[in-house]
């Protein structure tokens, strides 16, 4: 993974374009940076005055272990349902927007898992 460039590279960009009067492309330039990098870093030090990167990796919450007692029950009342099914129903029910996958990592890390019932086996060949 790419490390954020140095905090005083920021400065020197940042600087350069409010003292200097230069235009992002151009202290892009000077500095040896990506023009969107330019951009952003200005972008957001103009709306919040944020000059240091933002923290990188870490802990993302997930926006379904609020309603994890609502799924495991969803699930064990209904277990014939497709992610997309539940992925509809959450929608519809709790208004959070989820995804396939997104299900299928959460329902994975509760422990959820989907057993084959035996009257649902394919027949055997003879």
């Amino acid at each position: 993974m790419v490390k954020p460039y140095s905090q005083d590279l920021r400065l020197r960009v940042i600087g350069a374009v409010e003292e200097d009067a230069l235009s992002c492309r151009e202290a892009a330039r000077r500095y040896r940076v990506s023009p969107s990098s330019a951009v952003k870093w200005l972008q957001a030090y103009r709306r919040t005055g944020r000059q240091k990167a933002r923290p990188m990796g870490g802990d993302r919450r997930s926006v379904l272990k609020p309603h994890a007692a609502w799924l495991a029950r969803l699930i064990a009342r209904e277990d014939d349902l497709t992610l997309m099914a539940i992925a509809a129903r959450l929608l519809a029910e709790r208004g959070i927007k989820a995804d396939a996958s997104m299900l299928s990592r959460f329902i994975r890390s509760q422990g959820f898992s989907f057993k084959k019932n035996a009257a649902r086996r394919r027949a055997r060949q003879a």
